[in-house]
C-alpha cells in the first residue's frame, strides 16, 4: 500500500500537504483555544502521519477506508491529548494513539470473542502503562502497572493476554534469503510431525463443537477402548442410540478435520 498515488476515503493522498514542526507549534495553541480553521489545518497536515501507520497492517485484509478513518480518530485524539509543555515531538505521542485507535478496532471486530470486562480491563492497563510511562521515563512492568490499577498481577496478564492479536501459525519469523522460520517451528512439539500436530488441534477444535453427550461418547469409545455396549450401559441408552450418536459425531467432526 504505497502511499503515493491512492486514494483513501476519496481523497488523493499524493496531494496531501505536508506539515512543518515550526508550524505545528504556532497551531498548537490556536487548536487548543478552539479554532476550528487551525485544527483543519492541523489534521489534514498530519494525515501523510496517518498513513505511514496504516501501512503496518496492510496484510490482514482490512478495508484501507476503515483503517484510514479509525487512525485519523486516534490522531485526533492525540491532538486533543497532547502536553506542549513536555519536550516530545507530537509525531512521537500520536503516532501510539494512533497504533492503540486501530489495534482496539482489530481486537472489537475480531473473530475471536473476548469478554467486554476483560477488554475493558486491557484498555485501562494500556492507558495506565502509558501515564506511569511519562512518570517514570521508562516503560513500567506488569507488577507497577496492577498495584497502580490494585488489581493482581495475575488479572493484568490475562486481561492483555487476551487481546493480543491472533497470529497464523505459518507467520514467518525470520527470512535470510533462504528458508523461512514459521512460527510453527517455534512453538511445536519435535518429537511430533507437523501434520500429525496440526491434526491434534483440528480434533480438539472440532470435538468442542460436539454436545456434552456426544464429547461423552466418543471419549469413552476412542479415548477409553469402551464397547458401544459398555458406553450404552454407563450412559442410559441403547447400544443401537450409541451406535447413530457416535456416527452423527464424526459425521461432524469430520467436516472441520
Amino acid at each position: 500500500m504505497a502511499i503515493n498515488k491512492v486514494e483513501i476515503c476519496g481523497v488523493d493522498t499524493s496531494t496531501l500537504p505536508v506539515i512543518t514542526n515550526d508550524r505545528m507549534r504556532e497551531l498548537f495553541p490556536l487548536v487548543h483555544g478552539g479554532d476550528q480553521t487551525a485544527r483543519e489545518e492541523f489534521v489534514r497536515g498530519n494525515l501523510r502521519l496517518v498513513l505511514s501507520v496504516i501501512q503496518r497492517f496492510g496484510n490482514r485484509g482490512e478495508n484501507v477506508d476503515d483503517l484510514f478513518q479509525v487512525g485519523c480518530i486516534g490522531l485526533i485524539k492525540a491532538l486533543d491529548n497532547f502536553d506542549v509543555s513536555q519536550n516530545v515531538r507530537f509525531s512521537t505521542y500520536a503516532v501510539p494513539m494512533i497504533i492503540g485507535e486501530i489495534r482496539r478496532y482489530l481486537r472489537d471486530n475480531n473473530s475471536i470473542h473476548v469478554s467486554r470486562s476483560l477488554r475493558d480491563m486491557a484498555y485501562k492497563a494500556l492507558q495506565t502503562r502509558d501515564k506511569l510511562s511519562a512518570e517514570l521515563g521508562r516503560e513500567p512492568n506488569v507488577t507497577e502497572i496492577a498495584k497502580r490499577m490494585d488489581l493482581q498481577r495475575e488479572e493484568v496478564v490475562q486481561a492483555l493476554e487476551a487481546i493480543q492479536d491472533p497470529v497464523s501459525l505459518f507467520e514467518p519469523v525470520f527470512n535470510d534469503g533462504g528458508d523461512a522460520i514459521f512460527v510453527m517451528d517455534q512453538v511445536k512439539n519435535e518429537k511430533d510431525a507437523d501434520e500429525t500436530w496440526l491434526e491434534g488441534i483440528s480434533i480438539k477444535e472440532a470435538m468442542h463443537r460436539l454436545s456434552d453427550r456426544e464429547r461423552r461418547i466418543l471419549k469413552m469409545r476412542f479415548y477409553d477402548g469402551r464397547t458401544q455396549m459398555e458406553v450404552a450401559n454407563e450412559v442410559g441408552i441403547s447400544q443401537a442410540q450409541v451406535s447413530r450418536l457416535e456416527k452423527s459425531a464424526l459425521s461432524m467432526m469430520r467436516k472441520y478435520v
